[in-house]
Parts: C-alpha cells; sequence; structure tokens
C-alpha cells in the first residue's frame, strides 16, 4: 500500500486536489471517499468531475444513491455514487455496478467498509476537516497493482 498525505488549507483547494486526481483516473478506477459530513467528500467529486471533463453539475446523489455524468471530451463517464444510506455490500451490489466500473470512474462516497469489493486496485482517499476553519487534510492511499508511488507523488503532498 502506498499513500500521500495533502494539506487542503481551502475549499477551493479540495476542489483543485480533485481535478487533479480526475486528471489522473481513466477507465475501471474506483475511489473511495470516507469522512464525516462536511469534510469535502462532494466538493472533492466535483473537482474530480471537471478533470474528467464530464457533465454536470456533479451534486450528492444521497437521495438517488448514484448519478451518471457522461464525459464531454471522449473519456470514461462519472458514476457518483452516494452510499450513506446503503447498508452493506449487498445492497450495494444491488445497484450492479460492477458493469459501471469497468467502463467508468467510479467515486463512491461514505464507501469504506462496503465498496472495496467492486474492485481490488482502487484509491482509498480520506478526509479529515478541522471543525473550526475550512482546512482539511486528505489521505490517499493506494490499493492493487494500478498506482505506483510515482503516480501518487503527482498528488502532491508527502508520503505517508
Amino acid at each position: 500500500m502506498s499513500g500521500r498525505r495533502v494539506e487542503l488549507p481551502e475549499v477551493d483547494d479540495t476542489h483543485r486536489f480533485g481535478e487533479t486526481l480526475g486528471r489522473m483516473l481513466r477507465q475501471g478506477d474506483l475511489v473511495v471517499l470516507t469522512g464525516e459530513l462536511g469534510a469535502g467528500k462532494t466538493t472533492l467529486t466535483q473537482g474530480i468531475g471537471e478533470g474528467l471533463g464530464v457533465r454536470g453539475p456533479v451534486t450528492s446523489p444521497t437521495f438517488v444513491i448514484s448519478r451518471v455524468h457522461p464525459s464531454t471530451c471522449g473519456g470514461p463517464p462519472l458514476v457518483h455514487v452516494d452510499a450513506y444510506r446503503i447498508d452493506g455490500a449487498p445492497e450495494l451490489d444491488d445497484l450492479d455496478l460492477d458493469a459501471a466500473v469497468e467502463e467508468s470512474v467510479t467515486v463512491v462516497e461514505w464507501g469504506h467498509g462496503i465498496a472495496e469489493g467492486l474492485a481490488e486496485d482502487r484509491l482509498e482517499v480520506v478526509l479529515e476537516a478541522d471543525p473550526d476553519n475550512e482546512h482539511r487534510v486528505a489521505v490517499v492511499t493506494a490499493h492493487g497493482g494500478r498506482w505506483s508511488d510515482d503516480d501518487l507523488v503527482g498528488l502532491g503532498g508527502v508520503p505517508c
């Protein structure tokens, strides 16, 4: 497992970090996001959508569970899933995301402990927010052979 710790002092930094990550993602990639309410999961996903060049707006799919955002530039679509209301991996399986994962970039908010079975190769991003201000920290961990340490260096931050 490789990892990076990236300081995100302002909300705009979280969005820009998402754009950088989005430009690195390709068809078949899975990103699992974890963090408390207000930690920046949707802001990060909005940046990923911009980096991928998908049609938006990218908003939290809390009540519809998932949204598909097609590419505007010939790249993979973004499948944005909010697993907050999902009660475990079997319920996530009911969404039939397995096929979508191979053809798209899939981002699962609140996915820790639920979405890891969708793909052996994945990035896990844990967002931590300081409750007194907008300062956030992203801890990015790679699983599987898809991501190298050199790939993660492109995200900035420091190794962890």
